[in-house]
Protein backbone atom coordinates (compact mmCIF):
# COMPACT_ATOMS: atom_id res chain seq x y z
CA UNK A 1 0.00 0.00 0.00
CA UNK A 2 2.77 2.14 0.86
CA UNK A 3 4.02 1.64 -1.90
CA UNK A 4 1.54 2.56 -4.25
CA UNK A 5 0.94 5.87 -2.45
CA UNK A 6 4.65 6.59 -3.13
CA UNK A 7 4.05 5.64 -6.92
CA UNK A 8 1.35 7.83 -7.12
CA UNK A 9 2.87 10.82 -5.58
CA UNK A 10 5.37 10.47 -8.09
CA UNK A 11 3.38 10.48 -10.93
CA UNK A 12 1.83 13.50 -9.71
CA UNK A 13 5.34 15.51 -9.64
CA UNK A 14 6.03 14.38 -13.04
CA UNK A 15 2.64 15.13 -14.08
CA UNK A 16 3.35 18.89 -12.62
CA UNK A 17 6.76 18.96 -13.61
CA UNK A 18 5.57 18.25 -17.84
CA UNK A 19 2.86 20.79 -16.99
CA UNK A 20 5.61 23.36 -16.06
CA UNK A 21 8.12 22.45 -18.87
CA UNK A 22 5.13 22.56 -21.37
CA UNK A 23 4.24 25.94 -20.12
CA UNK A 24 7.87 27.16 -20.04
CA UNK A 25 8.56 25.82 -24.07
CA UNK A 26 5.10 27.89 -25.13
CA UNK A 27 6.23 30.83 -23.36
CA UNK A 28 9.95 30.67 -24.66
CA UNK A 29 7.89 30.65 -28.36
CA UNK A 30 5.73 33.39 -27.47
CA UNK A 31 8.89 35.31 -26.37
CA UNK A 32 10.97 34.84 -29.24
CA UNK A 33 8.12 35.51 -31.71
CA UNK A 34 7.42 38.61 -30.28
CA UNK A 35 10.91 39.47 -30.78
CA UNK A 36 11.18 38.64 -34.34
CA UNK A 37 8.45 41.11 -34.94
CA UNK A 38 9.16 43.72 -32.74
CA UNK A 39 10.08 47.18 -34.97
CA UNK A 40 13.82 47.39 -34.21
CA UNK A 41 14.48 43.81 -35.93
CA UNK A 42 12.35 44.85 -38.64
CA UNK A 43 14.06 47.71 -39.42
CA UNK A 44 14.38 48.40 -43.44
CA UNK A 45 16.96 50.34 -45.65
CA UNK A 46 15.17 52.43 -48.16
CA UNK A 47 16.68 54.61 -51.08
CA UNK A 48 14.99 57.51 -51.86
CA UNK A 49 15.64 59.20 -55.05
CA UNK A 50 14.33 62.87 -55.66
CA UNK A 51 11.23 62.11 -57.86
CA UNK A 52 9.95 60.50 -54.74
CA UNK A 53 7.44 62.10 -52.16
CA UNK A 54 10.52 62.75 -49.27
CA UNK A 55 7.60 63.62 -46.35
CA UNK A 56 5.78 60.29 -47.23
CA UNK A 57 8.68 58.06 -46.97
CA UNK A 58 9.70 59.82 -43.23
CA UNK A 59 5.59 59.62 -42.42
CA UNK A 60 5.69 55.96 -43.20
CA UNK A 61 8.80 55.46 -42.02
CA UNK A 62 9.20 52.81 -38.70
CA UNK A 63 11.64 52.86 -35.78
CA UNK A 64 15.42 52.28 -36.62
CA UNK A 65 14.76 52.39 -40.26
CA UNK A 66 17.77 53.37 -42.64
CA UNK A 67 16.83 56.00 -45.22
CA UNK A 68 19.59 56.51 -47.68
CA UNK A 69 18.72 59.35 -50.24
CA UNK A 70 20.12 59.44 -53.57
CA UNK A 71 21.83 62.21 -55.46
CA UNK A 72 19.84 65.29 -56.26
CA UNK A 73 17.94 68.37 -54.75
CA UNK A 74 14.75 67.61 -51.96
CA UNK A 75 12.82 70.54 -52.06
CA UNK A 76 10.67 71.07 -48.46
CA UNK A 77 10.98 71.67 -45.33
CA UNK A 78 10.71 67.90 -43.77
CA UNK A 79 9.45 66.46 -40.19
CA UNK A 80 11.20 63.58 -39.16
CA UNK A 81 8.69 62.14 -36.50
CA UNK A 82 10.11 58.00 -35.88
CA UNK A 83 13.68 57.79 -34.53
CA UNK A 84 15.38 56.59 -38.16
CA UNK A 85 18.88 57.54 -39.57
CA UNK A 86 18.46 59.48 -42.70
CA UNK A 87 21.80 59.64 -44.63
CA UNK A 88 23.18 61.11 -47.81
CA UNK A 89 25.49 60.48 -50.17
CA UNK A 90 29.16 60.30 -49.53
CA UNK A 91 29.35 63.07 -51.90
CA UNK A 92 27.31 65.78 -50.61
CA UNK A 93 25.31 65.62 -53.80
CA UNK A 94 21.76 64.50 -51.46
CA UNK A 95 20.63 68.15 -50.47
CA UNK A 96 17.64 69.29 -48.77
CA UNK A 97 16.82 72.73 -50.14
CA UNK A 98 13.89 74.44 -47.44
CA UNK A 99 13.64 77.50 -50.30
CA UNK A 100 14.25 80.33 -47.95
CA UNK A 101 11.61 79.46 -45.51
CA UNK A 102 11.61 77.59 -42.07
CA UNK A 103 13.49 75.14 -40.86
CA UNK A 104 14.85 72.33 -43.32
CA UNK A 105 14.65 69.30 -40.80
CA UNK A 106 12.54 69.30 -37.93
CA UNK A 107 13.31 66.49 -35.27
CA UNK A 108 9.72 65.65 -33.20
CA UNK A 109 11.34 62.48 -32.05
CA UNK A 110 14.60 60.80 -30.07
CA UNK A 111 17.19 58.63 -31.44
CA UNK A 112 17.16 60.15 -34.66
CA UNK A 113 20.81 60.26 -36.83
CA UNK A 114 21.32 62.57 -39.70
CA UNK A 115 24.61 61.92 -41.68
CA UNK A 116 26.31 63.27 -44.71
CA UNK A 117 23.72 65.62 -46.06
CA UNK A 118 24.06 69.18 -47.69
CA UNK A 119 21.32 71.19 -46.07
CA UNK A 120 20.97 75.02 -47.70
CA UNK A 121 18.48 77.80 -47.93
CA UNK A 122 16.71 77.66 -44.51
CA UNK A 123 14.49 80.75 -43.67
CA UNK A 124 16.41 83.96 -41.77
CA UNK A 125 13.38 84.06 -38.91
CA UNK A 126 15.64 84.89 -36.11
CA UNK A 127 12.42 85.15 -33.91
CA UNK A 128 10.43 81.81 -34.62
CA UNK A 129 14.23 80.03 -34.84
CA UNK A 130 14.07 78.89 -38.54
CA UNK A 131 17.17 76.79 -38.74
CA UNK A 132 18.95 73.69 -40.66
CA UNK A 133 18.22 70.97 -38.18
CA UNK A 134 16.01 72.03 -35.66
CA UNK A 135 15.05 69.52 -32.80
CA UNK A 136 11.60 70.00 -31.36
CA UNK A 137 11.21 70.47 -27.65
CA UNK A 138 13.32 67.09 -25.63
CA UNK A 139 14.84 65.04 -28.58
CA UNK A 140 17.24 62.93 -27.12
CA UNK A 141 19.76 60.80 -28.03
CA UNK A 142 20.35 62.85 -31.42
CA UNK A 143 23.31 62.10 -33.87
CA UNK A 144 24.31 64.83 -36.39
CA UNK A 145 27.12 64.18 -38.13
CA UNK A 146 29.35 64.88 -41.35
CA UNK A 147 26.40 67.09 -42.74
CA UNK A 148 27.16 70.48 -44.59
CA UNK A 149 25.02 73.21 -43.79
CA UNK A 150 24.64 76.82 -45.44
CA UNK A 151 22.21 79.48 -44.67
CA UNK A 152 20.84 82.86 -43.05
CA UNK A 153 19.26 81.44 -40.11
CA UNK A 154 20.58 79.10 -37.22
CA UNK A 155 22.64 76.26 -38.41
CA UNK A 156 22.05 72.90 -35.65
CA UNK A 157 19.29 74.34 -33.09
CA UNK A 158 18.97 71.52 -30.09
CA UNK A 159 16.91 72.40 -26.59
CA UNK A 160 15.78 70.16 -23.68
CA UNK A 161 17.49 67.04 -24.84
CA UNK A 162 20.25 64.70 -23.61
CA UNK A 163 22.40 62.26 -24.50
CA UNK A 164 23.39 64.06 -27.96
CA UNK A 165 26.50 63.75 -30.89
CA UNK A 166 27.51 67.06 -32.77
CA UNK A 167 30.16 65.88 -34.81
CA UNK A 168 32.59 66.35 -37.86
CA UNK A 169 30.13 69.40 -39.17
CA UNK A 170 30.88 72.20 -41.47
CA UNK A 171 28.23 75.66 -41.34
CA UNK A 172 28.33 78.15 -42.68
CA UNK A 173 26.35 81.75 -42.23
CA UNK A 174 25.48 84.52 -45.07
CA UNK A 175 28.43 87.23 -45.32
CA UNK A 176 26.35 89.70 -47.05
CA UNK A 177 23.58 89.79 -43.64
CA UNK A 178 24.65 91.97 -40.93
CA UNK A 179 26.30 89.86 -38.14
CA UNK A 180 23.29 90.46 -36.13
CA UNK A 181 20.83 89.64 -38.52
CA UNK A 182 22.77 86.08 -38.68
CA UNK A 183 21.51 83.18 -36.76
CA UNK A 184 24.23 81.02 -34.32
CA UNK A 185 26.08 78.05 -35.84
CA UNK A 186 25.14 75.67 -32.79
CA UNK A 187 22.80 76.84 -30.37
CA UNK A 188 21.84 74.54 -27.41
CA UNK A 189 19.21 75.59 -24.95
CA UNK A 190 18.78 73.94 -21.77
CA UNK A 191 20.45 70.47 -22.68
CA UNK A 192 22.61 67.91 -20.63
CA UNK A 193 25.45 65.55 -21.71
CA UNK A 194 25.77 66.75 -25.27
CA UNK A 195 29.28 66.25 -27.30
CA UNK A 196 30.14 69.22 -29.55
CA UNK A 197 33.75 68.44 -31.13
CA UNK A 198 35.55 68.58 -34.66
CA UNK A 199 32.84 70.78 -36.52
CA UNK A 200 33.69 74.31 -38.57
CA UNK A 201 31.44 77.21 -38.08
CA UNK A 202 32.62 80.60 -40.05
CA UNK A 203 30.16 83.55 -40.63
CA UNK A 204 27.66 82.81 -38.45
CA UNK A 205 26.79 85.40 -35.67
CA UNK A 206 28.28 83.40 -32.73
CA UNK A 207 30.04 79.95 -33.73
CA UNK A 208 28.85 77.82 -31.07
CA UNK A 209 26.14 79.65 -28.55
CA UNK A 210 25.08 77.20 -24.56
CA UNK A 211 22.41 79.06 -22.53
CA UNK A 212 21.04 77.12 -19.39
CA UNK A 213 22.85 73.91 -19.80
CA UNK A 214 24.94 71.61 -17.68
CA UNK A 215 27.57 68.79 -18.19
CA UNK A 216 28.20 69.53 -22.03
CA UNK A 217 31.55 69.01 -23.85
CA UNK A 218 32.65 71.27 -26.25
CA UNK A 219 36.39 70.07 -28.09
CA UNK A 220 37.97 70.32 -31.53
CA UNK A 221 36.24 73.03 -33.31
CA UNK A 222 37.00 75.40 -35.38
CA UNK A 223 35.75 78.46 -35.38
CA UNK A 224 36.39 81.49 -37.38
CA UNK A 225 35.03 85.17 -39.34
CA UNK A 226 32.15 85.48 -36.10
CA UNK A 227 31.01 87.62 -33.17
CA UNK A 228 31.90 85.19 -30.73
CA UNK A 229 33.51 82.15 -31.26
CA UNK A 230 32.08 80.51 -28.22
CA UNK A 231 28.95 81.83 -26.06
CA UNK A 232 27.92 80.37 -22.31
CA UNK A 233 25.28 81.98 -21.14
CA UNK A 234 23.79 80.86 -17.24
CA UNK A 235 25.18 77.78 -18.07
CA UNK A 236 27.33 75.31 -15.27
CA UNK A 237 29.89 72.43 -15.09
CA UNK A 238 30.36 72.32 -18.81
CA UNK A 239 34.16 71.65 -20.49
CA UNK A 240 35.39 73.45 -22.92
CA UNK A 241 38.64 72.51 -24.52
CA UNK A 242 41.43 72.45 -27.21
CA UNK A 243 38.70 74.62 -29.41
CA UNK A 244 40.20 77.43 -32.18
CA UNK A 245 38.77 80.86 -32.96
CA UNK A 246 40.41 83.24 -35.13
CA UNK A 247 38.93 86.73 -36.74
CA UNK A 248 36.59 87.02 -34.19
CA UNK A 249 35.45 90.21 -31.96
CA UNK A 250 36.40 87.79 -28.96
CA UNK A 251 36.97 84.14 -29.17
CA UNK A 252 35.33 83.29 -26.20
CA UNK A 253 32.80 85.07 -24.53
CA UNK A 254 32.06 83.28 -20.73
CA UNK A 255 29.02 84.73 -19.39
CA UNK A 256 27.10 84.22 -16.04
CA UNK A 257 28.18 80.61 -15.78
CA UNK A 258 29.82 78.66 -13.12
CA UNK A 259 32.07 75.94 -12.47
CA UNK A 260 33.46 75.81 -16.35
CA UNK A 261 36.62 74.11 -17.22
CA UNK A 262 38.19 76.09 -20.38
CA UNK A 263 41.46 74.66 -21.27
CA UNK A 264 43.81 74.23 -24.24
CA UNK A 265 42.04 76.39 -26.42
CA UNK A 266 43.24 79.12 -28.78
CA UNK A 267 42.53 82.59 -29.98
CA UNK A 268 44.04 84.14 -32.66
CA UNK A 269 43.26 87.79 -34.25
CA UNK A 270 40.47 88.47 -32.36
CA UNK A 271 39.53 92.47 -32.36
CA UNK A 272 38.53 92.99 -28.73
CA UNK A 273 38.98 90.22 -26.75
CA UNK A 274 40.71 86.99 -26.63
CA UNK A 275 38.46 85.56 -23.45
CA UNK A 276 35.70 87.48 -22.04
CA UNK A 277 34.70 86.77 -18.33
CA UNK A 278 31.71 88.00 -17.11
CA UNK A 279 30.41 86.87 -13.76
CA UNK A 280 31.87 84.09 -13.70
CA UNK A 281 32.98 82.04 -10.55
CA UNK A 282 34.48 78.94 -9.89
CA UNK A 283 35.61 78.47 -12.75
CA UNK A 284 39.25 77.32 -14.41
CA UNK A 285 40.84 79.07 -17.41
CA UNK A 286 44.26 77.28 -17.53
CA UNK A 287 46.44 76.20 -20.53
CA UNK A 288 44.97 78.81 -23.40
CA UNK A 289 46.81 80.08 -25.86
CA UNK A 290 46.16 84.28 -26.76
CA UNK A 291 47.81 85.55 -30.04
CA UNK A 292 47.26 89.00 -31.52
CA UNK A 293 44.06 91.05 -29.68
CA UNK A 294 44.62 94.07 -31.58
CA UNK A 295 41.13 96.47 -32.40
CA UNK A 296 41.41 97.75 -35.55
CA UNK A 297 42.36 101.31 -36.73
CA UNK A 298 39.31 101.85 -38.31
CA UNK A 299 37.31 101.09 -35.34
CA UNK A 300 39.26 102.68 -32.60
CA UNK A 301 37.23 104.99 -30.07
CA UNK A 302 38.71 106.19 -26.18
CA UNK A 303 39.09 103.30 -24.20
CA UNK A 304 38.34 100.53 -27.03
CA UNK A 305 42.00 98.84 -26.84
CA UNK A 306 42.28 94.80 -27.41
CA UNK A 307 42.19 92.87 -24.25
CA UNK A 308 43.89 88.71 -24.19
CA UNK A 309 41.74 88.11 -21.00
CA UNK A 310 38.87 90.68 -19.78
CA UNK A 311 38.03 89.83 -16.45
CA UNK A 312 34.50 91.90 -15.28
CA UNK A 313 32.58 91.14 -12.53
CA UNK A 314 34.21 87.83 -11.63
CA UNK A 315 35.73 85.77 -8.47
CA UNK A 316 36.45 82.78 -6.64
CA UNK A 317 38.48 81.53 -10.27
CA UNK A 318 41.96 80.30 -11.07
CA UNK A 319 43.68 81.48 -14.56
CA UNK A 320 46.57 79.62 -14.91
CA UNK A 321 49.34 78.21 -17.40
CA UNK A 322 47.93 80.44 -20.04
CA UNK A 323 50.29 82.46 -23.11
CA UNK A 324 49.07 86.05 -23.83
CA UNK A 325 51.19 87.42 -26.63
CA UNK A 326 50.56 90.98 -28.59
CA UNK A 327 47.31 92.35 -26.82
CA UNK A 328 47.02 96.00 -26.44
CA UNK A 329 46.07 94.70 -22.57
CA UNK A 330 47.39 91.78 -22.02
CA UNK A 331 44.79 91.03 -18.66
CA UNK A 332 42.08 93.94 -17.47
CA UNK A 333 40.54 92.59 -14.56
CA UNK A 334 37.49 95.15 -13.01
CA UNK A 335 33.98 95.40 -11.43
CA UNK A 336 34.53 93.18 -8.07
CA UNK A 337 36.53 90.79 -9.75
CA UNK A 338 38.81 89.29 -6.61
CA UNK A 339 39.47 86.37 -4.91
CA UNK A 340 40.99 84.76 -8.91
CA UNK A 341 44.36 83.08 -8.55
CA UNK A 342 46.68 84.19 -11.31
CA UNK A 343 49.78 82.24 -12.19
CA UNK A 344 51.96 80.53 -13.97
CA UNK A 345 51.00 82.57 -17.21
CA UNK A 346 53.45 84.04 -19.82
CA UNK A 347 52.43 87.77 -20.43
CA UNK A 348 54.54 88.46 -23.83
CA UNK A 349 54.78 91.76 -25.85
CA UNK A 350 51.54 93.67 -24.48
CA UNK A 351 51.87 96.81 -24.23
CA UNK A 352 49.91 97.31 -21.62
CA UNK A 353 50.64 93.65 -19.13
CA UNK A 354 47.94 94.58 -16.86
CA UNK A 355 45.11 97.05 -15.84
CA UNK A 356 43.92 96.54 -12.62
CA UNK A 357 41.22 98.72 -11.16
CA UNK A 358 40.12 97.22 -7.97
CA UNK A 359 40.80 99.18 -4.43
CA UNK A 360 42.73 95.77 -2.42
CA UNK A 361 46.23 94.60 -3.33
CA UNK A 362 46.30 91.55 -5.12
CA UNK A 363 48.94 88.64 -5.35
CA UNK A 364 49.04 86.80 -8.53
CA UNK A 365 51.68 83.98 -7.40
CA UNK A 366 50.51 80.85 -6.06
CA UNK A 367 52.84 78.41 -3.81
CA UNK A 368 55.81 80.60 -4.82
CA UNK A 369 55.32 80.60 -8.20
CA UNK A 370 54.59 83.68 -10.03
CA UNK A 371 53.82 84.55 -13.78
CA UNK A 372 56.40 85.21 -16.66
CA UNK A 373 56.19 88.87 -17.95
CA UNK A 374 58.11 90.21 -20.82
CA UNK A 375 58.81 93.18 -19.16
CA UNK A 376 60.18 92.24 -16.19
CA UNK A 377 63.40 94.32 -15.39
CA UNK A 378 65.01 92.09 -12.49
CA UNK A 379 67.42 89.55 -12.05
CA UNK A 380 68.00 86.40 -10.92
CA UNK A 381 70.93 86.46 -8.76
CA UNK A 382 70.77 83.04 -6.85
CA UNK A 383 69.65 81.02 -10.18
CA UNK A 384 66.37 79.69 -9.03
CA UNK A 385 64.10 80.67 -11.68
CA UNK A 386 62.36 83.37 -10.29
CA UNK A 387 63.06 87.06 -9.91
CA UNK A 388 64.86 88.46 -7.07
CA UNK A 389 62.19 91.61 -6.52
CA UNK A 390 58.71 91.30 -7.03
CA UNK A 391 56.75 92.48 -10.42
CA UNK A 392 54.11 95.74 -9.82
CA UNK A 393 52.80 96.34 -13.72
CA UNK A 394 50.97 99.69 -12.13
CA UNK A 395 51.79 102.76 -10.90
CA UNK A 396 49.81 105.52 -9.72
CA UNK A 397 50.29 107.22 -12.95
CA UNK A 398 48.61 104.52 -14.90
CA UNK A 399 45.68 104.88 -12.76
CA UNK A 400 45.64 108.33 -13.34
CA UNK A 401 45.60 107.46 -17.12
CA UNK A 402 43.00 105.03 -16.66
CA UNK A 403 41.04 107.49 -14.88
CA UNK A 404 41.74 110.54 -17.49
CA UNK A 405 42.78 108.68 -20.73
CA UNK A 406 43.26 112.00 -22.49
CA UNK A 407 46.36 112.27 -20.06
CA UNK A 408 48.28 109.68 -22.25
CA UNK A 409 49.49 112.23 -24.28
CA UNK A 410 51.58 113.35 -21.18
CA UNK A 411 53.13 110.14 -20.74
CA UNK A 412 56.57 110.87 -21.49
CA UNK A 413 56.76 114.13 -20.18
CA UNK A 414 59.48 115.40 -17.32
CA UNK A 415 56.75 115.94 -14.74
CA UNK A 416 55.48 112.29 -15.26
CA UNK A 417 58.97 110.24 -15.17
CA UNK A 418 59.63 112.39 -11.87
CA UNK A 419 56.57 111.22 -10.58
CA UNK A 420 57.47 107.42 -11.50
CA UNK A 421 60.74 107.95 -10.03
CA UNK A 422 58.80 109.49 -6.49
CA UNK A 423 56.50 106.65 -6.17
CA UNK A 424 59.48 104.13 -6.59
CA UNK A 425 61.76 106.02 -3.75
CA UNK A 426 58.71 106.85 -1.81
CA UNK A 427 56.75 103.48 -1.71
CA UNK A 428 53.86 104.80 0.84
CA UNK A 429 52.67 106.97 -2.15
CA UNK A 430 52.43 104.14 -4.38
CA UNK A 431 48.64 102.68 -4.93
CA UNK A 432 47.25 99.05 -4.04
CA UNK A 433 47.35 96.81 -7.57
CA UNK A 434 48.83 93.82 -8.81
CA UNK A 435 51.77 92.59 -7.24
CA UNK A 436 53.71 89.41 -8.59
CA UNK A 437 56.38 88.61 -5.48
CA UNK A 438 57.74 85.86 -7.35
CA UNK A 439 58.31 86.50 -11.37
CA UNK A 440 59.31 84.24 -13.63
CA UNK A 441 62.63 84.48 -15.53
CA UNK A 442 61.34 82.00 -18.32
CA UNK A 443 57.98 81.44 -19.61
CA UNK A 444 56.44 78.09 -18.65
CA UNK A 445 57.36 74.73 -21.10
CA UNK A 446 53.83 74.69 -22.16
CA UNK A 447 53.43 78.56 -23.03
CA UNK A 448 56.80 78.68 -24.65
CA UNK A 449 56.69 76.10 -26.64
CA UNK A 450 53.24 76.77 -28.07
CA UNK A 451 54.61 79.99 -28.71
CA UNK A 452 57.79 78.90 -30.56
CA UNK A 453 55.32 76.58 -32.83
CA UNK A 454 52.71 79.02 -33.76
CA UNK A 455 55.72 81.35 -35.00
CA UNK A 456 56.97 78.76 -37.07
CA UNK A 457 53.84 78.42 -38.83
Amino acid sequence: MALRLRLAHGLGLFHQCSLLASSLFRFSLLFFSLLSFSPLSQAAYIEVSPEQDLQQVLDQAQMGDNIQLQPGRYLGNFVIKQGIRLIGADDYTSIIDAQGKGNALLLQSSKVTIERLKIVNWGDDLTAQDAGIYSDQSASELVIRENRLQGDGFGIWLQKGKEIKVHHNRIQGNPGLRSADRGNGIQLSIVQNVEVSDNEVNQTRDGIYIISSQHNTIKNNTMHNLRYGIHYMYSHSNRVQDNLAYDTRAGYALMSSRQLTVSGNESRDSQDYGFLMNFITYSEISHNRIYRVWTKPENKVLGREGKGLFVYNSAYNSINHNLIDTAEIGIHLTAGSEHTKVFGNSFINNPVQVKYVANRQAEWSQDGRGNFWSNYLGWDLDNDGFGDRPFEPNDGIDKLIWQYPEAKMLLDSPAVLILRWIQTQFPVLKPVGVKDSFPLMQAPPLAGQQAVINEAE
